[in-house]
């Protein structure tokens, strides 16, 4: 199979694998706005960076150890089969601080994320559930990155969807027939994981599968080795839940519960966008690790190209998505027909995804990176997009437009972290 061919398998699968979780937040997102309204949404979104903490550890040590496990496998080296085992005990043991966190104090974690004593009633039993499930999450990440990277690309997006799809079915059982509101939303994410892993993890008994779990004592070297190429999928994550918590924090001032409930909306469609790229960025990972493991550099630079051409599409067509249905899509989570939340949420979706052109080209750019082990400026495009640019704009545009600014500083961290990128691909490549 040519390497054109081996690209559209792996990416499309991984694509639809991760639009399945979107699909699930999404979902999330609609049953709770029914439920309990705007002040749900706040609920949602204040919770939000929480998850991506976790998401992003899960990710940062999954995708890491098997990007380092497939160059190493490529070229036969024996120690590649000890990261399977040892990123699974890494985040059995980093989510211990998550579950405790979980059983003592879910109410004052959403109080540092600015909520009110009302909104910390409403949303403590749903932060309870979703930490203490915390090793699910990160566990899942870890599965998915080992099956994709040893060939089965396939069921991990089966495991995902799968997961997904019951995590819709179960939103609406929990929350509405048997009446558990936000608390059954919680349980409901939390099954996901549990049910994707059961799918991905039949791989490990087939007769092709080359992942072996080792009783080994976790090594921090090993741990290390794992999470320097797997920063930019940390980064990928976490810069959801660093815009989200600094947007919030702005928001709040400027607009009160009701603009964060607005701004929730938005984060709600931007994660499936996110959530495509980083499809196209995990999706051919594997294949650019196993071409730069084998010094195939030529297939490697093309599978770049294909990367960031595909990136460029997607986000072109889901800007036109938008623009032409803006409407459709706030109206969807403003179940009490607030005309504040309609007006904030369809400016922030007609200003905000304009950004996604650039943040494409950064998540793919990005992946790259790491997959070939140019750790350094993975990290420094990374930091630079997820945490130092969208910082610096928001509060400096916030600051001279208001909530208009809230919403370009999005496109404009983004624009700069292209150049940054660019430069850095333009070294890796040539």
């Amino acid at each position: 199979m040519n390497v054109t061919k081996q690209f559209i398998k792996y990416v499309s699968q991984n694509i639809f694998g991760m639009l399945g979780i979107s699909c699930y937040i999404i979902a999330d997102t609609f049953f709770i706005a029914k439920a309990a309204g705007a002040k749900g949404i706040t609920v949602l979104n204040l919770a939000l960076p929480v998850y991506n903490l976790i998401f992003a550890i899960g990710s940062m040590i999954g995708v890491g150890a098997a990007t380092r496990f497939a160059i190493l496998r490529a070229q036969k080296e024996e120690q590649a089969e000890h990261f399977f085992s040892n990123a699974v005990f890494s985040v059995c043991l980093i989510s211990i601080v998550f579950i405790m966190a979980g059983a003592l104090v879910p109410d004052k974690i959403l109080a540092v994320m600015g909520a009110d004593e009302e909104i910390m009633r409403l949303g403590e039993e749903y932060t309870r559930i979703f930490l203490l499930f915390t090793p699910f999450f990160m566990l899942n990440y870890i599965v998915s990155a080992f099956v994709r990277n040893d060939n089965a690309p396939a069921l991990a997006m089966m495991g995902t969807v799968a997961g997904s799809l019951s995590n819709i079915v179960l939103d609406y059982l929990f929350m509405f027939p048997m009446g558990m509101g936000l608390a059954g939303a919680a349980l409901a994410t939390a099954a996901s994981p549990v049910i994707s892993m059961l799918i991905c993890g039949s791989h490990f008994f087939a007769k092709k599968n080359t992942v072996r779990f080792l009783l080994r004592k976790p090594s921090f070297v090993l741990l290390k080795q794992s999470c320097k190429l797997g920063v930019p999928a940390f980064i990928g994550e976490m810069s959801s839940g660093v815009t989200t918590t600094v947007f919030n924090y702005l928001i709040l001032g400027i607009a009160g519960n009701i603009g964060v409930a607005a701004y929730g909306v938005v984060a709600n469609f931007s994660l499936i966008a996110t959530a495509v790229f980083n499809g196209v960025a995990q999706g051919s990972q594997p294949l650019v690790s196993r071409y730069y493991g084998k010094g195939d550099k030529p297939s490697a630079g093309k599978l770049l190209r294909l990367g960031l051409g595909t990136a460029l599409v997607i986000a072109v067509l889901t800007y036109a998505v938008v623009f032409l249905f803006t409407d459709r899509l706030v109206s969807l989570f403003n179940s009490e027909n607030s005309q504040a939340l309609a007006v904030y949420a369809w400016e922030g979706m007609r200003l905000y995804f304009a950004g996604f052109v650039f943040a494409g080209f950064n998540i793919v750019g990005a992946g790259f990176l790491s997959a070939t082990e140019h750790s350094k400026s993975a990290f420094a495009t990374s930091v630079m997009r997820g945490v130092a640019a969208i910082v610096g704009c928001s509060f400096l545009l916030s600051y001279l437009l208001g909530f208009r600014g809230v919403w370009l500083s999005f496109v404009t961290a983004e624009a700069v972290t292209a150049v940054v990128t660019g430069w850095a691909l333009k070294r890796a490549v040539y």
